[in-house]
């Protein structure tokens, strides 16, 4: 294809998603109601564990229209993410060979369901750290709760979270591609555990460091799956290609 044509290529393909993504924000305003709910309900779990008072706080006339369309746009890219993360690698996938583009549905397959499940797991311990992370504040003080930062706490999170459960899978389509083996995996680790630390320390909104560990540990852990998964399919090319080799030698 020209330049002409990978350019017109890429305008498809990012209209496509652009339109999946606008589709969902529709769809996320619609039950912004619902998910408002569900980011209140922590908040008041909060003042009865804890026995305190707690509130979310709109400090300024535009914030709760503000905060219904961060709500929006979340939900629109969750909720699109099959739609876009195919349009991302169909974008690619006409330079890759066939076996290549094999990998790359096989990616997209397990990258989805993953992302999805990731910023699930994301929403499902919101409430644990909620409380852990307002717990630290001296008994009989009042836990006033900006909407917008916390709504970026909750987005952060869920995010980062969906994301470590897709990387694994990056380093497992890389390994089955002969591009990374299982050695050079298993060799950064001490880079992987790096990369990772900055990646929670940036991701994690509260400036904590058990919140920090809370989101590096899995993301360490699915890091030396993915290891173990490459391990396994090098071992298995290895002995067909020695067996290829038997079968030529004889």
């Amino acid at each position: 294809m020209s330049l002409g044509s990978h350019l017109i290529e890429l305008r498809k393909r990012l209209f496509i998603a652009a339109l999946a993504i606008v589709l969902g924000m529709v769809a996320g305003y619609i039950v912004s109601d619902y998910v408002l709910s569900a980011l209140i309900r922590p908040i008041s779990e909060l003042a009865a564990e804890q026995g305190r008072d707690a509130s979310l706080n709109f400090t300024d006339v535009s914030s709760a229209f503000d905060l219904r369309i961060q709500i929006a746009f979340t939900v629109g890219v969750v909720v699109s993410s099959p739609v876009w993360l195919y349009q991302l690698w169909a974008f690619v996938m006409p330079g890759l060979k066939k076996h290549e583009k094999r990998y790359a549905v096989g990616f997209v397959a397990a990258a989805v369901p993953l992302f999805l499940a990731g910023c699930a797991a994301g929403w499902f311990v919101l409430p644990h750290m909620v409380t852990l992370l307002t717990g630290f504040a001296p008994e009989g003080t009042t836990a006033l709760l900006t909407a917008r930062s916390y709504f970026d706490f909750v987005l952060k999170l869920v995010l980062a979270i969906g994301i470590a459960f897709v990387l694994p899978v990056f380093l497992v389509l890389l390994n089955f591609a002969g591009v990374l083996s299982a050695v050079a995996i298993l060799k950064s680790w001490r880079i992987a555990i790096l990369a990772i630390t900055l990646f929670t320390a940036i991701a994690t909104p509260a400036a904590d460091v058990m919140s920090m560990f809370l989101l590096a540990i899995p993301m360490v852990l699915l890091y030396f799956t993915a290891a173990g998964i490459a391990w396994l399919h090098d071992r298995r090319a290895r002995r067909t290609q020695q067996q290829l080799d038997v079968e030529l030698a004889v």
